[in-house]
């Protein structure tokens, strides 16, 4: 039986991740890495964009790159927040290598202290470029995993081949989906260094609550339509196509409601914009903003309601879908990234080309008669439990270790 000492000792490195200015972000990432961290030694590294103006942007943007702690702890594991020179606006394809000169200190002095024998990044740009620029500089491996921004970086000529790169130099690139490590594979990378590691589902935060007491908690009315939509209020999850959808669908389901449970994201906040949308077509009284709440108790909003919606624009492997289907809903969402993945049977919910407006109202109609099987759907979701996934990824960073040694 190994000891601890044994163990193969990783560096988390990602620029998204929950800290107190912004504690949604990147709540997937400590979701998977966090519980690696049981079996496995681990530091976080999770780098913040600094620029010497920012503030100033504040002063307009409130929710502008909000500041973090140098150092703090987070269910037992300690996490850096050093700070690494990014414009604003500006200059991406120097992202990459500033964020490796700005943490290069900060992972050094890692090394001597915490001895760590992988780097284990997240996305591959900026953050695998510039984790296999420090793995180069301190003779370690570096893994990588894609999670979804990397088909945008793919379209960007200057991009294109920084991501290459450091997919190429990655010891490892694990994908969240399939069609992620395809792309991988375009990119030049082995398919034997590909692994593919969806994430999973909490079975222990996301399962069903009794659908009357949760809309009794929510003012809905027993019999009424229920829709919900649960992420970052930005462009890219689509709350606003889903609105569009809503006085065509009232033309059938005159009890219909729409929760929308999320706040400012990374990406930006279309609170206003939605809410206005919403006053504009009349339906003030019918979409309820829940604003954004922690992940134990989300299970009581997706309770109350008949069918989770996501029209997004691109997606890796949805962590959402899954726990809403751990609490009996079937999905409709768009085909992009790794959603029909996700959704692979059309006993789990339905998937809709994206922009097409027609199909995506359609299918959220028919979503709603539909007599669904919500007992196997729960049953899926609990077959995507995090264990396998964990197993997965240990394993590998074990036979680096070795391979490294």
């Amino acid at each position: 039986m190994k000891t601890q000492s044994d163990l193969p000792r990783l560096v988390v490195f990602t620029t998204l991740f929950p800290h107190p200015g912004q504690p949604q972000a990147g709540i997937f990432i400590r979701e998977r890495m966090f519980r690696v961290g049981k079996k496995l030694p681990l530091v976080v590294v999770a780098p913040v964009p600094w620029f010497p103006l920012q503030g100033l942007i504040r002063m307009w943007r409130p929710h502008f790159r909000p500041s973090a702690p140098a150092r703090e702890e987070q269910q037992g594991f300690e996490v850096l927040h050093p700070r690494f020179l990014s414009v604003p606006g500006y200059a991406k394809s120097l992202d990459g290598i500033f964020l490796a000169l700005s943490t290069f200190w900060t992972i050094r002095r890692l090394k001597h202290r915490f001895r760590f024998d992988v780097i284990d990044a997240h996305f591959g740009y900026p953050d695998g470029y510039a984790a296999t620029l420090l793995g180069r500089w301190l003779n370690v491996p570096v893994t990588i995993t894609l999670r979804g921004t990397e088909p945008r970086h793919v379209q960007d000529r200057i991009l294109r081949p920084k991501l290459a790169k450091a997919l190429q130099r990655a010891a490892r690139v694990f994908s969240v989906s399939d069609s992620l490590c395809q792309l991988a594979m375009t990119l030049g990378v082995d398919q034997d260094k590909t692994r593919v590691v969806g994430n999973g589902v909490d079975t222990e935060k996301f399962r069903p609550f009794p659908r009357d007491e949760a809309r009794s908690r929510f003012n809905i009315p027993i019999d009424a339509k229920v829709l919900i939509t649960v992420g970052g209020l930005c462009e890219r999850k689509g709350f606003h196509r889903v609105i569009e959808c809503l006085p065509e669908l009232m033309k059938t389901h005159q009890n219909l409601y729409y929760l929308i449970v999320g706040g400012a994201s990374a990406e930006g906040d279309f609170t206003e914009r939605l809410k206005a949308q919403v006053q504009t077509i009349g339906l003030t009284d019918r979409v309820c903003f829940l604003g954004t709440m922690a992940p134990e108790k989300l299970k009581l909003p997706l309770s109350a309601a008949d069918v989770f919606v996501l029209a997004t624009r691109n997606e890796g492997w949805a962590n959402v879908l899954l726990e809403a289907m751990a609490c009996g809903l079937p999905v409709v969402t768009t085909d992009v990234g790794g959603n029909a993945e996700v959704v692979c049977n059309s006993e789990f919910g339905v998937i809709v080309p994206f922009g097409d407006q027609q199909a995506l109202t359609q299918a959220i109609g028919e979503a709603l008669v539909k007599a669904w099987n919500r007992q196997g759907i729960i049953a899926y979701a609990e077959a995507n439990n995090w264990e396998q996934r964990v197993e997965v990824l240990c394993q590998n960073f074990m036979e680096l270790s070795v391979e490294a040694s």
